[in-house]
């Protein structure tokens, strides 16, 4: 076997378009829920975030509960509005989805999502969006101008019942 042929064997593996590897996806994108969006077909979820269930209750400084998930599926659906969205794959998740860094108009989707409120840093998978989170805290924004259940716990809540 020539040098050529035992370096093209190596590489082989690296070559082979997984997901770490892939091309970006780009398209209109739908809105599934706070932190996941379908671009031709395909389910991408938001990279090192985690976005509160469409059907989770927060509550007002008053007592008052609403519906802070839908509200993060709305909010990042007129973020996008009908502009083009790019996502840069990064992993695929246990559910078979694309985990992706996403933007539109040049803004990081995910940041903005956790810059917002309406959605935390997902520090289980990732530290890249603990800044804006902690930023979104101190300006009492979206989820943190209350209180709520973090989604990772609200889901947990939910399979034990």
């Amino acid at each position: 076997m020539t040098v050529l042929g035992a370096a093209s064997l190596l590489l082989s593996p690296m070559l082979v378009a997984g997901p770490a590897f892939a091309a970006p996806i780009i398209g209109l994108a739908s809105v599934i829920d706070g932190d996941t969006i379908e671009i031709h077909g395909q389910r991408i979820r938001l990279h090192g975030i985690d976005a509160p269930e469409s059907r989770q209750l927060c509550t007002r400084p008053t007592g008052e509960g609403w519906r802070c998930g839908q509200r993060a599926s709305l909010a990042l659906s007129d973020q996008i509005g009908r502009s083009t969205v790019s996502c840069d794959p990064r992993d695929t998740d246990r559910y078979g989805r694309i985990v992706a860094v996403c933007s539109a108009r040049g803004v990081d989707l995910n940041g903005w999502l956790v810059a917002r409120g309406w959605a935390v840093a997902y520090r289980r998978y990732s530290r890249d969006y603990v800044p804006a989170e902690d930023q979104a805290r101190s300006a009492r924004r979206g989820v943190w101008s209350g209180q709520f259940d973090m989604p990772w716990e609200w889901r947990q809540q939910r399979r034990h019942r």
